[in-house]
C-alpha cells in the first residue's frame, strides 16, 4: 500500500516552509519603506542649529540694513534742507529781479514819454538777452550812468536767478533719488524682519526649547570671555600702576620741580572718564526700552541711535549711523577698552555697543529685544570689528 503512495514533491515541501519567512520579510520591507517615506520630509529640515544661524544673519542683515536707512534718512533731511533753501534763495532772486524789470520798465516810459529811444527800450525789454543788446555801442552812448546801473543790475539779477534755478533743480534730483534709497533700504529691514520671524515662527515648542537651550550656552560661553577680558584688564591697570609708583619713586629723590610726564595724560584721562560716566548712566537709564530700527529715542532706540544719545548727553555729537561712529575717535584695541568706549561688530560695522566694563556693555541688540547689559563676545570674538574712544 505504501508503495502506492504519491510523494510530496519537495519543492512544495520547501515553499510550504518558507512562505511564513517570506511574508514577514515582505512586511518588514514595506514597514521600513513606509517609515523612510515618513521620515523622508524631516530630512529635509534644517537643523536647530541651521535655524539658529539663519536667523542671526537675518538679523545682522537687517542690522545692516537699518543703518544704510540712517544714513539715507540723514542725507535725505539734509538734501531736503538745502533744496528748501535754495528755493527760498531763488524767490529771493526772483523778486530783486522783478523789482529791477520794474525799474527798467519806469526808465522805458520815462523814454517814451519824452520820445527819446523808445524802440529800443522796447527792443531791450522784449530781448530774451539784454546784456546782448545793451553791448551795441550805439545804445549804450545814450545811456546815463543810473540807467546804465539798472541795466547791469537787472542782467546780474537774471544771471544769478537762472544759476539758482539750476542749483535748485539738481538738488531736487538728487533728493528724489536719498528718498529712493530710503525706500529701498526700509524695504529690506522689513523683508528680513519678515523672513526671521517667519522661520522661527515654524519652530515645534520642543525646537524652540532647544533653541533657547543653545542660546543659552552661547551667553554662558560670551560671559566666560568677559570674564576673562576682565582678568587681562586687571593685570593690565595693576602693571600700569605699579609702573607709575616707581616711576614717583625714583624721582622723589630730586631737586626737580618739573611737572611729571604722566600729569597731562592723567588729566585727560580723568576728563574722558568723567564724561564717560555721564554717557553710560544715561545708557543704563534706557536698559528695558525695546529696539526699533531707525528710532533715536526716548522710547526706543537702534543700535547707533542708543549710542549717538548716550553720548550727546555727555556733550559729545556723534554721526548717527555705525559707518560714520566707527571714524569718531580714536581706535584701541579692546584689551584696553575703558568704560564709555564704542565696540562696533561685524565686517561690515552694521552693530555698536557702549563698553562698561570687564568685558560688558549696554546695547540695542535687534528687533524683538531690549537695551540691556550683555559680554561683548555675545556674538563671539570674531564679531568684534573694533573699539573707538569717542572724546
Amino acid at each position: 500500500m505504501a508503495s502506492h503512495r504519491k510523494s510530496r514533491p519537495a519543492g512544495s515541501l520547501v515553499a510550504g516552509i518558507r512562505t511564513p519567512a517570506l511574508a514577514t520579510a515582505a512586511l518588514t520591507s514595506v514597514a521600513l519603506l513606509s517609515q523612510t517615506a515618513i521620515a523622508a520630509p524631516a530630512d529635509d529640515r534644517p537643523s536647530l542649529e541651521e535655524v539658529q544661524r539663519k536667523v542671526d544673519d537675518l538679523y545682522r542683515q537687517a542690522g545692516s540694513a537699518t543703518e544704510k536707512y540712517n544714513a539715507a534718512r540723514e542725507k535725505t533731511a539734509k538734501q531736503r534742507e538745502q533744496v528748501d533753501g535754495l528755493l527760498d534763495s531763488l524767490a529771493e532772486r526772483t523778486q530783486e529781479l522783478n523789482d529791477a524789470r520794474e525799474e527798467l520798465g519806469s526808465f522805458a516810459a520815462a523814454q517814451y514819454r519824452t520820445g527819446t529811444s523808445v524802440s529800443d527800450t522796447a527792443t531791450l525789454l522784449l530781448a530774451d538777452s539784454p546784456q546782448d543788446y545793451f553791448d551795441q555801442n550805439q545804445l549804450m552812448d545814450r545811456l546815463t550812468g543810473r540807467q546804465k546801473q539798472l541795466v547791469d543790475d537787472y542782467t546780474t539779477q537774471q544771471a544769478e536767478t537762472v544759476e539758482k534755478r539750476q542749483e535748485a533743480t539738481e538738488s531736487l534730483r538728487t533728493l528724489t533719488d536719498a528718498q529712493t534709497d530710503l525706500k529701498t533700504a526700509k524695504a529690506t529691514v522689513q523683508t528680513k524682519l519678515s523672513s526671521a520671524r517667519e522661520l522661527l515662527a515654524d519652530l515645534t515648542a520642543e525646537e524652540k526649547a532647544r533653541l533657547a537651550a543653545i542660546e543659552k550656552k552661547k551667553r554662558e560661553e560670551a560671559a566666560r570671555k568677559a570674564e576673562e577680558l576682565a582678568r587681562q584688564q586687571a593685570e593690565e591697570q595693576k602693571r600700569q600702576e605699579e609702573a607709575v609708583a616707581a616711576a614717583r619713586e625714583a624721582t622723589s629723590g630730586t631737586t626737580s620741580s618739573s611737572t611729571p610726564p604722566s600729569s597731562s595724560s592723567a588729566s585727560s584721562d580723568s576728563g574722558y572718564a568723567t564724561k564717560a560716566e555721564k554717557a553710560l548712566a544715561f545708557a543704563r537709564a534706557q536698559i528695558g526700552k525695546p529696539y526699533v530700527w531707525g528710532a533715536t529715542g526716548p522710547g526706543s532706540y537702534d543700535c547707533s541711535g542708543l549710542t549717538q544719545a548716550a553720548w550727546k548727553d555727555a556733550g559729545v555729537d556723534l554721526p548717527r549711523t555705525t559707518y560714520d561712529q566707527v571714524n569718531a575717535g580714536t581706535t584701541v584695541s579692546i584689551s584696553t577698552a575703558r568704560p564709555g568706549d564704542l565696540v562696533f561688530f561685524y565686517d561690515d560695522i552694521s552693530h555698536v555697543g557702549i563698553y562698561i566694563g570687564d568685558g560688558m556693555m549696554i546695547h540695542a541688540p535687534k528687533p524683538g529685544a531690549y537695551v540691556r547689559e550683555e559680554s561683548v563676545y555675545y556674538d563671539g570674538e570674531s564679531s568684534i570689528h573694533s573699539v573707538v574712544r569717542p572724546a
